[in-house]
């Protein structure tokens, strides 16, 4: 059974930064995409990042230059450096992973940006 799960949310000031990180139990086909999703109170959730198997990203307009996915084949996991958080930036965090047959979700991390 594949299980994600986050670590690393909490409280920033604005302009601060924030490293989460995701880590997979169970085994998953070797073609798999990881993305970074969150969804802020009373708002849908997003994209904020992905990053294909072999290393290509996506990132959504709004964090472009200050978020940077990244993943760790040999451990398993990925993760999202934050940097320059704005108070818009305020949501639960989740990651996800696609792989062949299926997809699957974190619990979710909270991260809060305020002064």
């Amino acid at each position: 059974q594949v299980q994600l799960v986050e670590s690393g949310g909490g409280v920033v000031q604005p302009g601060g930064s924030l490293r989460l990180s995701c880590a997979r139990s169970g085994s998953i086909s070797r073609f798999n995409t990881w993305g970074w999703y969150r969804q802020a109170p009373g708002k849908q959730r997003e994209l904020v990042a992905n990053i294909a198997t072999f290393g290509s990203t996506n990132y959504a307009d709004s964090v472009k230059g200050r978020f940077t996915i990244s993943r760790d084949n040999a451990k398993n996991s990925v993760g999202l450096q934050m940097n320059n958080l704005k108070p818009d930036d305020t949501a639960v965090y989740y990651c996800r992973i696609d792989v062949v047959g299926g997809t699957y979700w974190g619990q979710g991390t909270q991260v809060t940006v305020s002064s």
